[in-house]
């Protein structure tokens, strides 16, 4: 299955029904009078979260919906049948933006949530409702209105509670296969992962959290080297951020000097993401001797000044992984216990993670707006949502 995860489409809701000007007329009934009923209201267009999609592919191939018209009245005082509302599932995780006004409408986050971004025009009324003792044969009637229409963005964010950093070849991929049932694939060159993969760790018996890894990124990935930080905006619902570094990199460079990039990076990308909380893993240890390691190690730490916490682990083996897991999932669940017990923590968290939504939208939007002024010739963006053939999943616990 492709792995879109921005769309855009084109929403119109149903139009009103009109309402009916009739005057009843029966045999052996000298005085009938106005019998015109109302219109139908229009249907509604909604969107609704669905946890059995992960993918706005569908939303590629039909991009206008429209939903069901009122129907008019009838005389009799036969009130028009109301337009069916047209229900449209999403991926959990979706914002949805009106282009137009660029007003963020919601986020779909919980499964059968749902947003109404069209509503229905209204009913007409029929000649029986301007029925009085001084017009007893009234002849008005009103139209019913139009329905709303809008042109909407749908961009999908992972839900993930903990999300991975690092460059390509860091060890994301072989630390989420290692840690979880999902199965990402991996391979000893660069840019093996091209889209999010999603893996719900297992601590313990109703204990477990879900993290994401992202495509690696590589220095000048701001201004679009290797590609790009569209992918960035996938991190911006998580709690935790673990930065993964090859502490043995196969071409000799310094880990210290690539977790300084990637920091940059994220930086440039969204300010406030930069602030989350993150930890230092240092993956691949088994590549240095049990003599050197701890000194190895620590000079990485000590080149970087870093002070949060550091964890060295050896995903292809597991070393490590264990602790490392546990104290991920401690940590969330103290983060829970805060927010439970404390409303103030709760709303300045939800207005961090709108800060993170509108930083990436703008950045990711420039980005897009300098890439076209750079080829006004082509059309079309280097990395499409639909050049990648990928497998996004929900491991199972």
């Amino acid at each position: 299955m492709k792995f879109v995860d921005e769309a855009t489409i084109i929403v119109e809701a149903g139009k009103g029904g009109h309402g009916c000007l009739s005057f009843r007329r029966e045999k052996y009934v000298p005085k009938g009078g106005p019998d015109g009923g109302d219109g139908g209201d229009g249907g509604s267009v909604y969107l609704e979260a669905d946890s059995a999609l992960n993918t706005l592919i569908d939303y590629r191939f039909q991009r206008k919906y429209k939903a069901v018209n009122g129907q008019p009245g009838a005389g009799r005082n036969c009130t028009g049948t109301k337009g069916e509302d047209l229900v449209l599932p999403v991926p959990v995780g979706t914002t949805v933006v009106d282009t137009d006004t660029h007003e963020v409408l919601g986020d779909l986050t919980r499964e059968g949530q749902q947003l109404k971004v069209a509503q229905g025009g209204f009913h007409g009324l029929g000649n029986t409702r301007f029925k009085s003792s001084v017009n007893r044969a009234p002849r008005q009637t009103t139209k019913g209105s139009e329905g709303e229409a809008r042109n909407l963005r749908l961009e999908l964010k992972v839900l993930a509670d903990v999300g991975l950093l690092g460059l390509p070849n860091a060890g994301k991929s072989t630390f989420i296969r290692s840690v979880s049932a999902a199965r990402p694939k991996v391979a000893d060159y660069p840019f093996t992962t091209l889209v999010p993969n999603l893996g719900v760790v297992s601590v313990q018996a109703h204990q477990s959290f879900v993290i994401a890894d992202i495509p690696g990124l590589i220095e000048g990935a701001a201004e679009g080297a290797g590609l790009g930080i569209r992918f960035l905006k996938h991190l911006v619902r998580t709690r935790l951020l673990l930065h993964l570094v090859d502490v043995a990199p196969y071409d000799g460079s310094s880990p210290a000097e690539a977790v300084q990039a990637i920091a940059h990076e994220l930086e440039k990308f969204s300010e406030t993401l930069a602030d989350r909380p993150r930890w230092l893993v240092l993956n691949k240890v088994d590549m240095i001797s049990e003599e050197d390691r701890d000194a190895h190690c620590q000079a990485i730490v000590d080149e970087l000044g870093w002070e949060g916490p550091v964890f060295r682990i050896s995903a292809l083996s597991g070393e490590g992984t264990k602790p490392l897991v546990q104290a991920v999932m401690r940590w969330i669940e103290e983060q829970a216990e805060q927010e439970a017990d404390n409303p103030d923590i709760a709303e300045q968290e939800a207005e961090r993670r709108r800060r993170m939504d509108d930083e990436a939208r703008q950045k990711i939007e420039s980005d897009r707006q300098a890439r076209r002024a750079a080829r006004s010739d082509d059309d079309d963006d280097d990395f499409d949502d639909d050049d990648y053939d990928v497998e996004v999943a929900y491991a199972p616990e």
